[in-house]
């Protein structure tokens, strides 16, 4: 029964089938071909017994499936039975519109013709003759004949008698099913008294079961006999390969033989040598590892040894070093599980003590004596406390250092204090506590002595912080520049390396002999002088011995540690080895030029505050209004040594510090109120008690107006010796030309000279310098024109009347401050900017407004003569005597007239003046003529007039610098009709 399942009786699937069905009548065995619509034939049909039961052997073995198809689709549709191709069947299935239609040929797609398979049967043709050579030497088996045929369709036959039960490929007598229906239990029935019917169904049984196996035995030996050839052809093959086996055998254990002896003779003495030079370094290294675990053991010991001599530098770096070493080339060694958690606390404990040195070192440096000539206190120590910090990124160092700062500028201030009112006698500390109180009972020349200690204390105090800040500027600057030159030597040894790894060989050889890679021994010659350069640049830290004995150790550390060494720049050897480069800060180039620009801004607070502080000092002493009440001179030295002070620190600090420049010009600004103010009330009572008289010019004030001419707008020195010499002069002499003036006057032009001295002395108060001038000689032109013309004096001073002696008095004085107007502008012009040449039109408007005064005087004089001659001439009568009373009259008045401004004003304006007095003379007298009806006809009358005319023109070209008067007397008659 097994042997059926091995081998079919009759052939399946084979192109055999094929023949077998042609020759056989399809009446007898072989099942009819289906029609076309059937692709699939139905299954063969048999008794009901074989239908129920499972598949057969005997009657699956014909049974049609899909791989016994030989029609395809293109055969169906192209059957040569059929005279025309049934549209029925497809359209039935497939739809009305499946008929032959005419295929358009693609536009895509080129005309095949005979010529392109040239090629290819070129290619084909030596193939195709070697296949048909082959054809001729093993020529195919003839197909079986009509016997056999035959044979084979009694075999089947007999095949078919046997159930398919015993057919199946799953054929088990343990599953009870299948036991059950082969041998069925109600045959061994033996109860009821029907023993002997059951032992024959038994017997019958047994039979059957015999006559399946003699059915099945004969099929096999038939199915043998038809191989008999192969089999007898087996056999002989059997002995030609035993004879091969044995010549291989015989060829196999010679060349074991071979290889025995070349192992022994070549290989072993030098897998040997190689496994003694593996056992070496494996010995070093550990040697090494234990020299290394030594190193390491005695970190914390040097850690305090650098402490004690504040090397934070170095301690820091021998613990980076260590912890390095322990993650690398000792991680895991259980002896040193606690000693990276404690590196960790001691680098902490370093944090805070390298903070606490940089405080007191500051501390120290800014609270040293100021007088000492040293700049910088222990430079080298600062150094290496700021690298430190660096390392450790302890940025806000500067913080402690700006406190530092602070706090010492007050101490400054309070240490100057203390040393300069202990040498004041007069002041009682016991009874005075405050230390404000005490500096404030100083005087001016105590108080401004003070003040110029504390700003050298301070001048001092900057150099010394600009020296130390430059110190740790040109650290950072130092660190900074070696990151970039670290960067570009990654960059280049990047490039170099790229270069070497792609010019080596890529294909590596691992000879492996338990379990190591023997290519190792071979390149640990060549690792070792790069392993000692990393291991010395590694494990190099003060007051510790470096292994130079690692270099064997080196390559498998840097191989176990590649993964913690890729966050640092490294370059590779074509060994493989990485060598480190060590970064000892941590900071990016940002950080970097940030704190560097920090350190700047810094030496800028330290300017900030000296200021601050001195702004402070100075507001303390001016709560009792003490800086107020300081003269112009004693406020021009306190500015100029505040504007000293602050040029000094923009020079040091290399910015301008506002806070003490604004206090300043806020006191400036004060100082030119109460300076204005003081002056313009000292104007006012002089104005107030002026009684507008000719005064005499001291040589002080003739010195002063000399000096001006000169180019030199400034107070001249006192010379007492000089002055005592000189008597006063009547007149002010300026450039040549007279000038009879009022006292007031004189001040006023003192007062001018002033406030032009004192832009020159504060620059900052140019423009409120400018204002309140121009506001003070506005007031003096007003306030004079209500004494003057608007008669105030008579109320003010008490003056009986307003003379033409006062009036030209008055105009005179107007145009000597009108002369100095020029000068005053070109003065204030040199000293403002451009953008602030605006203001200098209020010297535009003062000149005007003056000379409209001027206008007013002599206008005012004109008028008064002008009345005159109304009141006189209106009473004139043509008669004797000649000269007439009223022209007698009206001489002595002008005779006067002139003697009261003669002395005053020059020439020109005294003949201008007469010249206009004439002309009100001559509309008066001949508005009088015409109303007497006196003309110009040669009459008595006529010759009356003329006489006392005569009189008069004689009397007033008599009259001093008068005689070449034009007069022009005969436009006093109307003219004839």
């Amino acid at each position: 029964m097994a042997s059926s399942h091995s081998s079919s009786p009759v052939p399946q699937g084979s192109s055999s089938d094929v023949f077998f069905k042609k020759e056989v009548d399809p009446t007898k065995h072989i099942r009819p071909v289906q029609s076309l619509p059937d692709v699939c034939p139905k299954e063969p049909t048999g008794d009901s017994h074989s239908l129920c039961v499972a598949p057969s052997l005997v009657t699956d073995q014909h049974r049609w499936t899909i791989y016994h198809s030989k029609v395809n689709l293109p055969a169906a549709l192209n059957d040569p039975r059929l005279a025309k191709r049934e549209s029925d069947f497809f359209t039935k299935t497939w739809g009305l519109d499946f008929v032959d239609t005419e295929v358009i040929p693609s536009f895509y797609l080129p005309q095949i013709s005979k010529e392109h398979f040239t090629v290819y049967q070129q290619e084909i043709s030596q193939r195709e003759k070697i296949h048909e050579r082959c054809k001729n030497i093993c020529p195919p088996k003839d197909t079986f004949d009509r016997t056999l045929l035959h044979t084979h369709d009694k075999s089947r036959t007999d095949l078919e008698q046997v159930p398919k039960i015993f057919m199946k490929p799953d054929f088990a007598l343990d599953d009870s099913l299948t036991f059950n229906s082969v041998l069925p239990w109600s045959h061994f029935n033996t109860a009821g008294g029907k023993g002997n019917r059951d032992a024959a169904s038994s017997k019958l049984l047994q039979e059957k079961l015999s006559h399946y196996l003699d059915i099945v035995e004969v099929n096999i030996a038939h199915q043998i006999s038809l191989r008999s050839e192969a089999f007898f052809h087996a056999m002989t093959s059997q002995h030609e390969l035993q004879d091969y086996l044995k010549k291989t055998s015989q060829a196999v254990k010679m060349l074991r033989d071979k290889i025995a002896q070349i192992d022994k003779v070549m290989c072993e003495g030098s897998l040997h040598i190689l496994r003694l030079a593996l056992t070496r370094n494996n010995c070093v290294k550990v040697y090494n590892k234990l020299k290394l675990m030594a190193t390491v053991h005695q970190t914390q010991p040097t850690v305090q040894v650098l402490l004690s001599t504040s090397e934070f530098v170095g301690a820091l770096d021998l613990i980076a070093t260590t912890q390095e070493v322990l993650q690398q080339e000792l991680q895991g060694i259980h002896s040193f599980r606690h000693l990276g958690s404690q590196l960790c606390e001691l680098e902490k404990l370093i944090d805070k003590m390298m903070i606490a040195e940089f405080s007191t070192y500051s501390h120290s440096d800014l609270n040293r004596p100021l007088e000492d000539d040293c700049q910088i206190l222990e430079e080298e120590r600062l150094v290496s406390l700021v690298f430190g910090l660096l390392k450790q990124r302890k940025l806000n160092f500067l913080e402690i250092y700006s406190e530092e700062m602070i706090i010492t500028a007050k101490n400054i201030i309070k240490q100057c204090v203390i040393n300069k009112v202990s040498q004041i006698e007069e002041i009682d500390t016991d009874v005075v506590m405050k230390l404000a109180d005490q500096m404030r009972m100083l005087n001016f020349p105590q108080w401004f002595d003070l003040l110029k200690e504390i700003f050298s204390k301070f001048t001092i105090f900057l150099q010394r912080v600009k020296a130390t800040l430059n110190i740790i500027h040109s650290v950072v600057l130092s660190v900074l520049d070696k990151n970039r030159r670290t960067r570009e030597l990654e960059e280049i040894s990047q490039q170099k390396n790229a270069t070497k790894d792609s010019s080596l060989d890529t294909e590596v050889a691992y000879l492996i002999h338990e379990g190591m890679f023997i290519s190792d021994a071979f390149s640990e010659n060549e690792l070792t002088p790069i392993a000692i350069d990393t291991t010395s640049q590694r494990n190099a830290s003060p007051n510790s011995e470096p292994c130079s004995s690692d270099s064997v150790s080196e390559p498998e550390c840097t191989t176990d540690s590649s993964s913690s060494k890729e966050q640092t720049s490294s370059s590779a050897t074509p060994g493989g080895v990485d060598i480190m480069v060590n970064e000892d800060m941590k900071l990016t180039d940002l950080e970097l030029e940030k704190l560097a620009n920090n350190i700047q801004e810094l030496l800028y607070s330290a300017s900030d505050i000296c200021h601050d502080r001195a702004v402070k000092f100075l507001m303390s002493r001016a709560k009792d209004g003490f800086l107020e009440k300081l003269n112009s001179t004693e406020f021009i030295t306190l500015s100029r040594l505040m504007e000293t002070f602050i040029l000094d620190t923009e020079q040091i600090c290399g910015r301008k510090s506002m806070s003490l420049l604004g206090a300043l010009q806020s006191q400036a600004n004060k100082f030119v109120n109460r300076f204005h103010e003081e002056r313009k009330t000292k104007l006012s009572l002089l104005l107030d008690n002026e009684r507008w008289k000719q005064a005499d010019v001291p040589a002080e004030f003739q010195d002063l107006v000399d000096s001006i001419s000169d180019g030199k707008i400034a107070l001249p020195e006192k010379k007492s010796g000089a002055t005592e010499e000189r008597k006063p002069a009547e007149v002010l002499i300026v450039e040549g030309q007279q000038y009879a003036v009022v006292g007031t006057v004189l001040l006023l032009i003192r007062i001018i000279l002033e406030y032009c001295q004192c832009v020159d002395n504060i620059p900052s108060v140019t423009t409120d310098m400018l204002t309140r001038l121009s506001d003070l000689l506005k007031y003096f032109n007003s306030r004079s024109c209500q004494l003057v013309l608007g008669a105030g004096a008579l109320q003010v001073v008490g003056l009986k009347t307003i003379t033409t002696k006062n009036l030209a008095l008055s105009s005179r004085c107007l145009q000597l401050i009108v002369h100095y107007i020029p000068v005053i502008r070109a003065h204030f012009e040199a000293r403002l900017q451009p953008k602030q040449y605006s203001m200098l039109r209020h010297f535009d408007h003062i000149t005007k407004d003056y000379h409209d005064h001027i206008a007013e005087i002599s206008a005012k004089l004109v008028a008064i003569m002008d009345s005159l001659f109304d009141k006189l001439l209106s009473k004139y009568e043509v008669k004797a005597p000649v000269p007439s009373a009223c022209f007698r009259n009206i001489c002595k008045q002008m005779a006067k007239m002139h003697e009261a401004i003669f002395d005053l004003l020059p020439e020109e304006q005294t003949q201008m003046l007469f010249l206009r007095i004439n002309a009100s003379y001559k509309l008066h007298l001949k508005k009088q003529l015409s109303h007497l009806n006196v003309i110009n006809d040669g009459g008595p009358q006529n010759g009356l007039v003329t006489a006392d005319v005569a009189f008069y023109t004689g009397n007033l070209q008599a009259l001093k610098g008068l005689k070449d008067l034009d007069l022009n007397m005969s436009e006093i008659w109307e003219q004839k009709r």
